[in-house]
C-alpha cells in the first residue's frame, strides 16, 4: 500500500504523538527521487543551493527565479515527501505585500507544499500574512545564513542568558504567527530542548541535539558530496566524493587505454550488409 503525501497534519500528528520527522534538502530530480524512496517525511529545498549547486560562497546571491527552478525539479521527484521552498534574501524582507507575492510564487509555479523564512519577531507579521493567504509556512531560528553579515561568523546561537530568552521568545512569536514547524540551527543542545518543550508547534534541529521533534541535513554533506570541511553537527554516511572522483578516473584511463567500450558496450551489425556500403 502507498504512503499517503506528508502534510502539515501529518507533522503536528508526529509532534503530538513523540515520532520523529525526517528532512533532507534536494534540490535536483534524481536525488529528490532518491529522498522520497527512502521515505524521508520532508525535502527541504534550500537557499543552499546557492553553494552546493551553484558554487557561490554565501547563500544571498540566490534568486527567486533559481530556487524556482530548483523547485520544479524536486517537486517532479517527491512523491509523499513534503516539498518545503527556502525564501531567499531580500525575497521577503522588504514588505509584506512581496513576502506574500514570493511565497505565492512557489505555490502557483511549482508544486511545493511550504515555505520557510529565517527570522523571529521582525518577520512574524510577514508570516502571518502569508499564513492568512493559506500558505504553509516553516520558521527558521538560531544561526540563519542570510544574516551572517550581521552575526559576524557560523557559530552557535543563545548561549547567553539574553540571547536565549530572545530565541525562545522569537520562537514563540512565530508559533503566534502561525508556523507548522521550526528549524532550529546551531543552537545548544539544552536550550533546543526546552524551545520543543515550549512549542507546540515541530522543531527540526540542525546542529541543535537530539531533542527536537525532527532533524534536517543538508543531502551534499552526509552524503560526502561537498568538498568542503563540514560543520560538527554533520555526520557523514558515505564519502561519494572520493568515490566518484575515483570512478571518474577509471573512466578516463579506460577510454585512454581503449579498454572502454568493450564488446558488450558496443553494438553488432552484419558483415555482410557492410561490405555493400560504398
Amino acid at each position: 500500500m502507498s504512503k499517503d503525501k506528508v502534510t502539515t497534519a501529518a507533522i503536528r500528528r508526529m509532534k503530538a504523538e513523540g515520532k520523529p520527522v525526517t528532512m533532507l534538502t534536494a534540490y535536483d530530480y534524481s536525488l529528490a527521487k532518491i529522498v522520497d524512496e527512502a521515505g524521508i517525511d520532508m525535502i527541504l529545498v534550500g537557499d543552499s543551493l546557492a553553494n552546493v549547486m551553484l558554487g557561490y560562497d554565501s547563500t544571498l546571491p540566490v534568486t527567486m527565479d533559481d530556487m524556482i527552478h530548483h523547485v520544479k525539479a524536486v517537486c517532479r521527484g517527491a512523491g509523499c515527501a513534503m516539498v518545503v521552498a527556502d525564501l531567499p534574501f531580500l525575497s521577503y524582507q522588504v514588505s509584506v505585500a512581496e513576502a506574500v507575492r514570493n511565497a505565492g510564487r512557489f505555490l502557483k509555479e511549482t508544486d511545493a507544499q511550504a515555505v520557510k523564512l529565517e527570522g523571529g519577531r521582525e518577520i512574524a507579521g510577514a508570516v502571518r500574512k502569508i499564513v492568512d493567504a493559506g500558505i504553509p509556512v516553516v520558521g527558521h531560528l538560531g544561526l540563519t545564513p542570510q544574516s551572517i553579515h550581521q552575526l559576524g561568523a557560523f557559530k552557535v546561537q543563545g548561549k547567553d542568558e539574553q540571547a536565549a530568552q530572545k530565541l525562545i521568545d522569537d520562537a514563540r512569536a512565530l508559533e503566534e504567527a502561525g508556523v507548522f514547524a521550526v528549524v532550529l540551527e546551531c543552537v545548544p543542545t539544552l536550550l533546543a530542548k526546552k524551545v520543543t518543550e515550549v512549542l507546540q508547534v515541530a522543531t527540526i534541529g540542525i546542529g541543535a541535539g537530539p531533542y527536537c521533534d525532527g532533524q534536517v541535513l543538508v543531502i551534499h554533506d552526509m552524503l560526502g558530496l561537498y568538498p568542503r570541511t563540514s560543520p560538527k553537527f554533520v555526520k557523514k554516511y558515505v564519502h561519494l566524493h572520493a568515490d566518484i572522483a575515483a570512478a571518474l578516473k577509471q573512466y578516463k584511463k579506460e577510454v585512454e587505454e581503449r579498454s572502454f567500450p568493450g564488446p558488450e558496450h558496443s553494438f553488432s551489425m552484419s558483415e555482410e550488409v557492410l561490405a555493400k556500403v560504398y
